[in-house]
């Protein structure tokens, strides 16, 4: 409660708290309790002449009520009438009953609102900072509505208290981290920016909050700041702490005001003035040498002031990536935390360091300490830093240590902790691919990994092993041997197997000539473990089967007994029992000619991006792959407006129509990507997945299903929503809008006049969003041009997860408006309201159409009415490139005629608009011409 004098004591509250403490039971207090609210009850309705002493006293009564837990259903208006008094302990009690019990959809507002006005106009600086906290604790978007052009004003006004001003900055942080849309700094933003040059230190610090986060949002219109910040910094670095005496903390100026000024910095790159740089580079300089200076005070405090700012500057040396000689000092001082007695400095230590290795200045630099960081990940008790350590030792792996690295991972793979396991399996995986020079090396590595952590070894890695055994000739042979040596084991996990039987079932010719390896043999060891596999595997199993029958006729006889066995054809599984009959009759009627045909060893798989690499960039989590990654869509294959290419299914046996497909249908042709799983995504998992075929809903096409219903008002569309929608006019996939809160990632496919689209929602904070709902709508004439229909959306969004929306939607006649969609949600109890337009344009709905120059030209003809045809001259902002320019028109969802115009230069494109009501054939001509002001002409016909 807030204090009060000795004269101004309320007995009756410290009597009823006493009441309440001296409780035996729950009933008793609740007895209690009930008898004071009808006590202050009465009060309230019958003396309509309350005095304000007592009003504060039975509002602070209901306040200690609510905060042991029960409802409070009046006494707001008595707690609003409060806010008029002219004592300030009135009013604190008023203004703290307000910010603790009224919803920010209250019918009180307006009557709150008047009276925050009236105390913002006193200029008493008491009531305008009680005035500005209660404006920041509720942080509702009626008060930014109210108060947004006033706080800023206030902010700078000369004749403005310190303490005020502080209150204003901190309060103008809030309403903009709650409605960003509101809070226009406009011009007031040289004068925010001059902020950091007030003398009042704990201005500078308040101001600094806010330069920051407005400085993240719109970098360009705060550049300002850069210098201004450096200097300050300067001041902070070069004084002694008997300059800021106000301001010192155990021997260590302003800390708090240094680590957010270097925090600013790293919302920019480095300054370009030269003289602002050196002054950085000196104060950066500074706080490495003071680091290695003896420690003032041996308190715990000042230490962790002194390193919480030499943290800071790492990582804006760390961020600016350009000062050699400041990188190797930032690694040699994290390097002596490396063995630090603090467990905290160690981990931070280890991050700060997995980030140093990808330097290209520092990165020899962080090898040096390859044994400090091995040892940290032997013997530490923090599973935490043992973590990092890994991190570590990933960051800093190269073709020189990658071996030793390796091994040691390995070795630490038998004793690290559960939670761990399936990244490390991960990055060993990763390391021994990338650095292996030598694959006979990368397949004992693999295979030893399978065999000491089998259980955390994903489809992924083994898919990757078969994939580069298959593509390398000189590795095959070795590769069956040792596998064959690895099956020997009395315990064999299944991983194992599945390997085994790939490889041996493609290259087990290769060591027949051999007695310990004769073809009966392999067959018996890999059929010993038949028995203890699952059903995908026995599958697997039957497939190497009878690809031994076509390697090796003289196992013809003992595999069609197995096959003929009860246990296959009459196996309970239908996947098993297909696979068992239809092998077992080509094994008996296909000729040997036949069988060499159908079963001829897998051609090489087309060389890609390792798709473990992307399931540890799912595991790392938010922020893992970076928008760009997300931007270039990484596809496999060209994919136009849905019409790309799927990655087919390379089995060479083509199991017929089976009732449940089993995962193993394609293991005798390893499929283009990872495995789909219908399973929710993890928290691990923020938008990675934005271009697999993961949780794609087949139900019916345009099923309905009303969407979720919020009481505010759908927000008007954000301002770059038209930037947003134009990126997405020649490509199907991306990433449609992000923020520091949420990611919304895309996929869409369209064929004729249909089309589905998967919106993925990411929550990029650590926070869950709730009530989290979304609406599509067309506005205007589009209801009657696009039949629009969405599928409801999860209403509650981990910290770091994500979920999936479909939408349906249905070309009815051309249209031209893009239909909004609505996303409503709370985080931290702020209401997030945001709209933005669907990337859904009349172009998705083309069907390429091939033609002849003479067919082109003689329709071109006659497209001659005015409403026909469309022309447009117009700069272009880049320069012309033709494959850029062709990748454009292809992704513009018609077909590019080759050789059709006489002008080789030219381009010529033909497709139809596919619409319910109609189809409409359209042609374009693309002519770049180069006159003496590089004007290309754009003409186009319908």
């Amino acid at each position: 409660m807030p204090a009060v004098s000795k004269g101004d004591g309320m007995r009756g509250l410290a009597v009823f708290i006493s009441d309440i403490r001296n409780c035996k039971s729950k009933e008793a207090e609740i007895k209690r309790i009930n008898k004071e609210l009808a006590n202050i009850r009465s009060k309230f309705k019958g003396d309509k002449a309350l005095d304000g002493y007592s009003k504060k006293k039975y509002v602070c009564k209901l306040l200690f009520i609510f905060l042991l837990g029960h409802d409070i259903d009046f006494g707001h208006m008595e707690a609003v009438n409060l806010l008029s008094s002219n004592k300030y302990t009135e009013k604190q009690i008023g203004y703290l009953f307000i910010s603790v019990l009224v919803n920010s959809n209250s019918e009180l507002i307006r009557l709150i609102n008047n009276a925050i006005k009236n105390d913002l106009s006193s200029r008493n600086p008491t009531f305008m900072c009680l005035a500005l906290h209660c404006i920041a604790n509720v942080g509702s978007r009626e008060m930014a509505e109210a108060f947004a052009g006033e706080i800023p004003r206030i902010l700078v006004a000369g004749d403005t208290m310190d303490s005020v001003k502080q209150s204003a900055a901190l309060c103008l942080l809030r309403l903009y981290k709650t409605s960003p849309d509101l809070v226009l700094m406009g011009e007031w933003t040289s004068r925010v920016v001059h902020l950091l040059n007030d003398q009042h230190m704990g201005v500078v610090t308040a101001a600094i909050s806010l330069i920051t986060c407005l400085s993240q949002k719109n970098p360009d219109e705060f550049k300002t700041c850069v210098s201004l910040a450096v200097s300050r910094l300067s001041r902070i670095v070069s004084s002694a702490s008997t300059d800021l005496q106000d301001y010192t903390y155990y021997f260590v100026p302003a800390p708090w005001l240094s680590c957010k000024l270097l925090r600013l910095l790293q919302c920019y790159p480095p300054p370009e003035d030269g003289a602002v740089k050196g002054r950085l580079v000196e104060c950066l300089e500074t706080i490495l040498n003071k680091a290695q200076e003896p420690p003032k005070s041996k308190k715990v405090q000042h230490s962790n002031a002194k390193n919480a700012i030499l943290f800071e500057a790492i990582s804006l040396i760390i961020h600016y990536d350009s000062e050699p000689n400041l990188l190797v000092r930032a690694c040699n001082q994290l390097g002596q935390f490396l063995q630090h007695r603090e467990t905290n400095l160690r981990y931070l230590a280890l991050e700060s360091m997995c980030t140093l290795a990808s330097s290209e200045f520092s990165h020899e630099a962080v090898k040096t300490h390859i044994e400090t960081v091995i040892n940290a990940l032997k013997t530490e008790r923090d599973v935490s830093v043992r973590q990092r350590a890994a991190d570590l030792l990933y960051a800093m792996c190269d073709r020189s240590n990658a071996k030793q690295i390796v091994a040691e991972m390995l070795s630490y793979l038998e004793t690290a902790d559960y939670s761990i396991r399936e990244e490390m399996v991960l990055k060993v995986a990763i390391l021994a691919e990338k650095y292996a020079v030598d694959y006979s090396w990368y397949v004992d590595t693999i295979l030893n990994l399978i065999r000491i952590a089998g259980d955390y070894v994903s489809e992924e890695v083994w898919y990757r092993v078969i994939q580069i055994v298959i593509n390398r000739d000189d590795v095959q042979g070795y590769a069956a041997k040792t596998v064959f040596e690895a099956l020997q084991a009395p315990a064999c996990h299944e991983n194992m197997v599945k390997v085994g039987g790939y490889i041996l079932g493609e290259f087990g010719n290769l060591i027949a000539g051999d007695p310990r390896s004769s073809p009966l043999v392999q067959f018996n060891l890999l059929h010993s473990k038949f028995h203890l596999c699952s059903v995908p595997t026995r599958a697997l199993l039957l497939s190497a089967y009878i690809k031994f029958i076509n390697l090796f006729p003289e196992t013809k006889s003992t595999i069609q007994e197995v096959l003929r066995s009860d246990s296959q054809i009459r196996n309970s599984d239908v996947e098993l029992q297909q696979r068992a009959v239809e092998y077992l009759k080509l094994s008996s009627i296909a000729s040997t000619d036949v069988l060499a045909t159908v079963l001829e060893e897998m051609p090489p798989f087309p060389e890609r991006e390792s798709s473990i690499l992307a399931k540890l960039k799912k595991k790392k989590g938010p922020g893992a792959v970076s928008v760009n990654e997300l931007e270039e869509g990484k596809r496999e294959g060209g994919e136009l407006n849905g019409g790309g290419e799927r990655g087919g299914d390379n089995s060479a046996i083509a199991t017929s129509n089976a009732s449940t497909p089993s995962p193993s249908a394609d293991l005798l042709g390893l499929r283009a990507g990872p495995p789909v799983t219908a399973a929710a995504p993890s928290a691990g998992s923020l938008l990675v997945d934005v271009f697999s075929e993961a949780g794609v809903n087949d139900d019916g096409f345009l099923s309905s299903a009303p969407p979720s219903v919020v009481s505010e008002d759908p927000a008007p569309p954000l301002p770059e929503s038209n930037e947003l929608l134009n990126k997405f006019v020649c490509k199907n996939n991306g990433v449609l809008f992000e923020n520091q809160l949420l990611q919304i990632g895309i996929k869409s496919e369209y064929r004729q006049n249909l089309g589905r689209m998967y919106l993925f929602y990411g929550n990029k904070t650590s926070v869950q969003f709730v009530t989290f709902s979304t609406t599509v709508t067309c506005p205007g004439e589009l209801q009657s041009q696009l039949n629009v229909q969405s599928k409801p959306v999860e209403p509650l969004i981990e910290g770091g997860a994500q979920v999936q929306q479909v939408i349906n939607i249905e070309c009815l006649t051309d249209f031209s408006d893009a239909p909004l969609l609505n996303i409503k949600f709370r985080y931290g109890g702020a209401l997030q309201n945001l709209t933005l337009k669907l990337p859904v344009t009349i172009n998705k709905f083309f069907q390429p159409t091939e033609m002849a120059s003479h067919d082109f030209f003689q329709r071109w003809k006659q497209l001659s009415l005015p409403q026909q045809e469309a022309q447009k001259i117009f700069k272009a902002n880049h320069a012309m490139d033709t494959e850029v320019l062709k990748a454009k028109l292809l992704g513009l969802g018609m077909a590019l005629l080759e050789n059709v115009d006489p002008n080789p230069e030219n381009f010529v494109c033909a497709g139809v608009i596919q619409t319910k009501a109609q189809q409409v054939g359209s042609l374009l001509r693309l002519e770049p011409k180069r006159a003496s002001s590089d004007v290309p002409i754009n003409r186009a016909q319908q």
